[in-house]
């Protein structure tokens, strides 16, 4: 599992803050400049990461399935000699099938 930090949650919840956080803890965060915008409290920060985590974990196929497919020059040959068809029946469907959507893979 990737490690969601606090500064990835800050970015998200106020973009536009400047801060320095000290030991990636929350007490840590030190000289919070947002344009007079409150620091987001503990729990917000918390459940940022949390869906971070998630939305990172739920893509995990997908982070599978690029590792597998050919580059595009190779793919794009691929389409060029054999047509659309061949390309998605040979290269695309079978990496799909191994790395399904649910994360079940590989198969």
């Amino acid at each position: 599992m990737k490690h969601i930090d606090i500064m990835s949650a800050i970015k998200v919840l106020c973009p536009n803050a400047n801060c320095i956080i000290h030991g990636n803890k929350y007490e840590g965060i030190d000289k919070w400049d947002d344009g007079g915008k409150d620091m987001p409290n503990k729990a917000e920060i918390d459940a940022e990461i949390i869906r971070q985590e998630a939305e990172w974990t739920a893509q995990a196929y997908s982070r599978s399935r690029q590792a597998e497919y050919p580059d595009y020059g190779t793919q794009l040959n691929k389409i060029y000699d054999d047509g659309l068809t061949k390309w998605k029946s040979e290269t695309v469907d079978p990496v799909k099938a191994k790395w399904p959507k649910d994360n079940s893979g590989p198969k």
